[in-house]
């Protein structure tokens, strides 16, 4: 590769001799983690996050297609390009792949300079994409995400927990009196505030499927998909205490003498008929018991 850093490929095959020969083709220029199966497929594209999958569509139990289809459905992999591995001339195969999201195939027998030009090409364009992807999703101001990827987000996961009837967290929450703060203090100290805020986030939240984003002005959010309740008040808790700790003065504020936060947090099993806007409801009103008894408190309801 020409980029410096070096691409993680992941390989997919049931067949060791398939692993070796790509293997041998990408050795020099990517770091390669291999899968015999589209279970363990599965589990090492959502926990390395590789930049292209090598993926065979003829393996026994979880085929090549499903393997893609759930690669597809979930939100941390969905982006990651998938070339498939079939047969010369399976046009049939191939055009399946390609229906399914695929970026591109490889025919067997391998030739590896086409190995190599493939997969080159693909990290190259995931590398482009990705880069337009964080200044399109990012907030600014935070480097959390913003509202756009919050909103694509929540979408996705609420269809995709709606199917198995998974269980979906959800945390709002905002900083106290935070007009006071700007009217004391200003607006570039309200900048920082924010940023310092936000920067409690990322310490708390663990998964990669975790999700913390910038809702709008001092409002936040993290969405917890398959997290019971127990569990995300835990993670809610910590995130107050982690903001309260930061110390920032706030002499206007009727909940402390530095700057704290309010948070709401709603804990359900998602449905058919299960929407953003209702999760999101659900957690405002939370948000608002919060701030009605006093602030600096988390305020829960698992339905």
């Amino acid at each position: 590769m020409s980029d410096e850093r070096r691409a993680t490929v992941l390989i997919v095959d049931d067949e060791p001799a398939n692993i070796e020969i790509l293997a041998e083709a990408l050795d020099e220029q990517c770091e390669l983690v291999f899968a015999t199966s589209g279970e363990e497929a599965l589990e090492l594209a959502a926990s390395l996050r590789p930049e292209v999958i090598l993926l065979d569509v003829v393996m026994p139990g979880m085929d090549g297609y499903a393997v893609l289809a759930r690669l597809k459905d979930q939100p941390h992999t969905a982006e990651i390009p998938v070339i498939f591995v079939t047969s010369l001339g399976d046009v049939v195969a191939e055009a399946r792949g390609l229906e399914l999201g695929a970026m591109d195939y490889i025919s067997k027998p391998i030739s590896p300079p086409v190995v190599q030009v493939r997969v080159r090409n693909q990290v190259a364009l995931h590398r482009a994409q990705a880069t337009l992807r964080r200044l399109a999703f990012t907030d600014g101001l935070t480097g959390l995400y913003n509202r756009r990827h919050f909103d694509h987000a929540l979408d996705i996961e609420c269809r995709r927990l709606s199917r198995g009837g998974s269980l979906l967290s959800l945390i709002m929450f905002d900083v106290d009196h935070f007009k006071l703060f700007n009217d004391g203090y200003g607006h570039l100290a309200g900048d920082d505030c924010l940023r310092s805020v936000g920067g409690v986030i990322p310490t708390v939240l663990g998964r990669p499927t975790d999700i913390g984003a910038r809702y709008g002005g001092e409002e936040f959010a993290c969405i917890l998909p398959e997290t019971e309740h127990d569990g995300a008040k835990a993670v809610a808790e910590r995130i107050r205490a982690g903001i309260a700790a930061l110390a920032i003065p706030h002499e206007r504020s009727s909940a402390a003498p530095y700057v704290t936060a309010s948070l709401g947090l709603v804990t359900l099993r998602c449905r058919q008929d299960t929407t953003p806007a209702d999760v999101i409801q659900r957690a405002d009103e939370q948000l608002y018991a919060a701030k009605h008894n006093g602030r600096n408190q988390v305020c829960a309801v698992d339905l």
